[in-house]
């Protein structure tokens, strides 16, 4: 295969998708708890988002952004009237909005002398080199050293290392609301609460990795809104396009810095694209639609939980919303095999980090597609136990 051997792919070909599911080649029906990790918030072949990719590639989908463009106006004007900022930046994906949000961070900090960016232990903020160089686990970065410098780990919710890291060269700290490669790990209120009154002690950004948990999956339209703190900068993707390649960060006042060739993205916020984006942030912006995912999300935590007293090797449910992690303890039972299983099963899971499964489904996921996962999860559990 002329593919280069970056993925460890299952022997699987979809072909086709429709709402929670996926066709393979060979016919067999998937239900889908990944969808496309965090990104088909409202899940296959939405037949919105067919449309407006239909109608907008018979009209025009790409010029740069040497020019203006009514979706991308319009999908800023929304975004910015949703949230607590003053602009945004179109970008491909939660890696490049990382890497933009880390280029704010330095020139916030050039223009004050200091450098220095904070991040956590056991976060994920993408592949490049300047997100992989805060992105707080080895396993990704050993291959790739000398990463950027001027980069501090710090543990994650532990206030005491926080504040000794800081100091008058730090120019930002990066932290995700729920780390999602690292195992579906809230940030604790009292932490953020310690990161913001710091940043803004020591004239510092705080930055948002929003990319897997924005866009409506925690039941908030941005995850901060979770929170009693509002983040200077905050970078987002995946549900955003519900499909199509889209990235973007938004800075508050304090954060709009950067100006004429400081940087750029040539296919981002392009026509098409954001003319599906548009659709996507009116539908998952509703009042409505959001409690909804707060209503399955309780739902799917609480079948999980009760998995917890019945099933011994579950340690205990983690997340929000539709951002849900299953603990296990792996002295019993890999992740692996019940991944390998749930293939089995025609259920699509993911780990995320050593120790969880990570369940992702499309925010339009129903009830009764919520119970024949855990119908399915339940046996597959259950099968270790014998």
């Amino acid at each position: 295969m002329s593919i280069m051997k970056t993925y460890k792919r299952f022997d699987l070909n979809f072909v086709r998708g429709e709402g929670s599911y996926l066709y393979e080649k060979n016919g067999d029906k998937y239900l889908d708890f990944v969808a496309g990790i965090a990104v088909n918030a409202l899940g296959h072949s939405n037949k919105d988002v067919v449309e407006a990719i239909k109608n907008q590639a018979e009209k025009l989908i790409h010029i740069s952004n040497l020019y203006f463009d009514d979706n991308q106006i319009n999908l800023a004007d929304k975004l910015i009237e949703l949230s607590d900022h003053e602009s945004v930046f179109f970008c491909n994906s939660g890696t490049e909005a990382i890497e933009t949000s880390l280029k704010i961070a330095r020139k916030y900090g050039y223009e004050r002398g200091k450098s220095v960016i904070l991040y956590m232990q056991n976060s994920f903020h993408g592949r490049s080199l300047g997100a992989l160089s805060v992105t707080g686990q080895e396993k990704y970065q050993k291959y790739f050293k000398p990463l950027i410098a001027d980069v501090v780990p710090v543990e994650f919710n532990n206030i005491e290392d926080l504040e000794s890291k800081m100091s008058n060269q730090v120019c930002a700290v990066i932290v995700e609301p729920i780390q999602g490669e690292g195992g579906i790990n809230e940030i604790e209120s009292k932490f953020l609460n310690e990161i913001k009154k710091i940043c803004d002690e020591w004239d510092a950004l705080l930055i948002f990795d929003e990319v897997q948990a924005g866009v409506g999956r925690t039941g908030k339209f941005f995850a901060y809104q979770n929170y009693s703190v509002v983040p200077d900068v905050v970078a987002m993707a995946k549900g955003l396009g519900a499909g199509v390649p889209i990235g973007a960060v938004m800075v508050n006042k304090k954060a709009d810095i950067l100006t004429y060739g400081d940087h750029g993205c040539t296919f981002g916020g392009n026509p098409l694209v954001t003319a599906v984006s548009n659709v996507v942030v009116d539908k998952i912006s509703d009042d409505n639609f959001l409690m909804d995912v707060t209503i399955k999300g309780n739902y799917l935590k609480h079948q999980l939980e009760e998995m917890t007293d019945e099933i011994d090797f579950v340690k205990k449910i983690k997340g929000k919303g539709l951002i849900i992690g299953v603990e296990f303890d792996t002295s019993r039972i890999e992740i692996k095999k019940i991944v390998e299983k749930a293939l089995e099963k025609k259920l699509l899971i993911i780990g995320a980090g050593a120790e969880t499964i990570r369940l992702v489904p499309p925010l339009t996921v129903s009830i009764d597609e919520i119970n024949d996962f855990i119908s399915i999860f339940k046996e597959i559990l259950e099968s270790f136990l014998e």
